[in-house]
């Protein structure tokens, strides 16, 4: 237990719950109906709007092992492959012979999928698959329609929400058992400014944070918040240092910044071929599946040829789709290429590498526990083992479907709820977190991308840890002078500290899951999945296949700890790292 709480005024307001779900994507809106459905006082709290959330961007679709010929066991194959060699294979096998069944509950709620026209769900392929296993939705906007179906049943379902609510920090009882969370709603209603949730159970489902490199497919919320928040509650977090960086997203200029239009990996699952300014296809004898290699070995390739070339982005040819497929199978990708002055009917489409999908995360076990007890993660803010070193395309939606019905099920079946809830502890005095200022943001998003983006080395990445431990320093001495002139009555002899408020959360949020990045990938001296260490360019199975777990301590310095092997060490709840094995 850390004790360190961020810098906020204290709660106005309160809800008491059996369960609080942070978070409306796939993962927290399914965990938040399951549990509605056991009987369980439910609280959905979400950061914009309940549709706001990272799933309604998800274009290709969720993989399942649906068609004639497919089994579980080629789908783990084939997750195992592109987690290269750090997947948890029980949390695998869990993800892939659940979420058949996981996938026709979906649509029994509500989500409507493609068919063919014989009626059968049409299913497609995806870089990574050897099967034909990805279930789409109104062609390329399969999450848009599993988020209109899981907002509708939790809409007609009563289950009571509260939107635009920054999610603030864990609430603990005397024992270190979680007690709820406080929250900061922005705007007029019914509940306004920081308040609480109280509930023995707390379901982080916040999301990613690819808000910490410049260009992203993650919207704007997208900061690491549950991250952040979790370790601040003394919960591990491991495998950060695996940010996946989608292959094909649509180059909008050099120094272009913010969420970028993602081009599906959908679209060379149909057939697009990845070309340079010549039109010569460069992932030829590059792998076995071409264009359909793991996004890992395609963002690679894509960054070597734009290095041998001198280029800042290559194309992905699709113009022998025709105007009608691109109509009918593609028409998301192609409002917003075309909104962008590009039409691939026509001309190729330049794409380049930009950060999409954290495969580390929260560490939990196979029902979504962390090391805090009471405390669950599940979706892209856990680390639930699944992914490895790397995503397996269309493995997101499914992994938090999955494993948001295992958490649903451990709450029901012996969550604390069962035993009451007790009231949260006072603050410890004198662990209250220094903000960062709002402008800091992009600072991090500057550092981040050139010192830990898709090429990292030595220097980049000790550069990367220089700059933003001389953030985090600012932030701390600007505290201290400005709460001693407080209490002496007299004007701060440097810079005012940062006020608590949403953008200062936010880039203290995205400090901390910055630091964690950046230590892990500095610990990680090889290359492997989506971590390329250019001094190290070798995989290194016999000092390497482990994973690397962190804390943060009550000074607010990191413990990096590698376990003994590919194998996760069990979720023992606050045990010190030293006694993990």
């Amino acid at each position: 237990m850390t004790g360190i709480r961020l810098h906020a005024p204290a709660p106005g307001w309160s809800i008491d719950a059996d369960v609080v779900v942070v978070g409306s994507g796939v993962a927290g809106l399914t965990a938040a109906l399951r549990c509605t459905s056991a009987g369980l006082r439910t609280v959905v709290v979400t950061k914009a709007r309940l549709d706001d959330g990272s799933t309604r961007w998800a274009q290709g679709g969720i993989a399942a092992a649906l068609g004639d010929g497919d089994t579980p066991e080629q789908h783990l194959d084939d997750t195992l492959v592109a987690g290269v060699g750090l997947c948890d294979e029980p949390a695998v096998r869990a993800l892939v012979t659940e979420g058949p069944g996981a996938v026709r509950r979906l649509m029994a709620t509500g989500a409507t999928f493609d068919r063919t026209a014989a009626g059968e769900i049409a299913l497609t392929r995806e870089g990574g698959h050897h099967r034909s296993r990805i279930a789409h939705a109104g062609g390329d906007a399969t999450g848009a329609e599993i988020s209109r179906a899981l907002v509708e049943a939790i809409r007609d379902g009563g289950v009571r929400f509260v939107e635009h609510a920054l999610v603030l920090d864990l609430l603990k009882d005397a024992e270190g058992r979680t007690a709820g969370v406080t929250l900061h709603v922005m705007g007029e209603g019914q509940h306004d400014g920081v308040g609480a949730v109280h509930a023995p159970a707390v379901v982080l489902a916040t999301g990613g944070m690819g808000q910490v490199f410049s260009a992203t497919t993650n919207p704007a919320v997208s900061t690491g918040d549950g991250v952040a928040l979790a370790l601040r509650a003394g919960a591990e977090v491991s495998d950060l240092e695996f940010v996946q960086f989608h292959p094909t997203v649509l180059f909008l200029g050099a120094g272009s910044e913010g969420q970028q239009p993602l081009v599906s990996e959908a679209v060379r699952g149909e057939g697009a071929h990845l070309v340079d300014a010549d039109g010569v296809r460069f992932m030829l004898g590059q792998h076995e599946l071409a264009e359909l290699a793991p996004r890992d070995i395609v963002a690679k390739a894509i960054t070597r040829r734009m290095q041998e070339h001198d280029a800042d982005h290559m194309f992905l040819d699709a113009r022998h789709f025709g105007a009608e497929m691109w109509e009918t199978r593609f028409p998301t990708i192609l409002a917003a290429c075309r909104a962008h002055g590009i039409d691939p009917v026509t001309e190729p489409i330049p794409v380049a590498p930009a950060a999409h999908y954290a495969s580390g995360g929260v560490r939990t076990d196979l029902h979504g526990r962390t090391t805090v007890p009471g405390l669950y993660a599940c979706g892209e803010v856990a680390c639930t083992g699944v992914h490895g070193a790397n995503r397996l395309a269309s493995n997101s939606l499914l992994e938090g479907l999955v494993f948001a019905e295992r958490i649903a099920a451990d709450i029901t079946a012996h969550g604390p709820h069962r035993s009451g809830t007790s009231a949260p502890a006072a603050p410890t005095p004198g662990l209250v977190l220094p903000l960062l200022a709002p402008e800091a943001r992009r600072e991090i998003q500057r550092i981040m991308t050139g010192g830990a983006g898709v090429l990292r080395s030595a220097d980049s990445l000790a550069g990367a840890a220089e700059a933003l431990d001389r953030l985090r320093h600012a932030a701390e001495t600007e505290h201290a002078e400005t709460e001693h002139a407080e209490t002496e009555h007299a004007g701060p002899a440097g810079p005012k500290a940062a006020e608590p408020g949403v953008d200062a959360w936010e880039a203290t949020n995205l400090l901390c899951v910055a630091r964690v990045l950046v230590a892990a990938a500095r610990e990680r001296a090889e290359t492997r999945g989506c971590h390329w260490r250019e001094d190290f360019p070798d995989r290194d199975d016999q000092d390497w296949r482990r994973h690397l777990v962190v804390r943060l301590r009550p000074d607010r310095s990191l413990a990096v700890h590698r376990t003994t092997g590919a194998d996760f060490p069990p979720v023992t709840p606050d045990a010190p790292l030293e006694q993990q094995p």
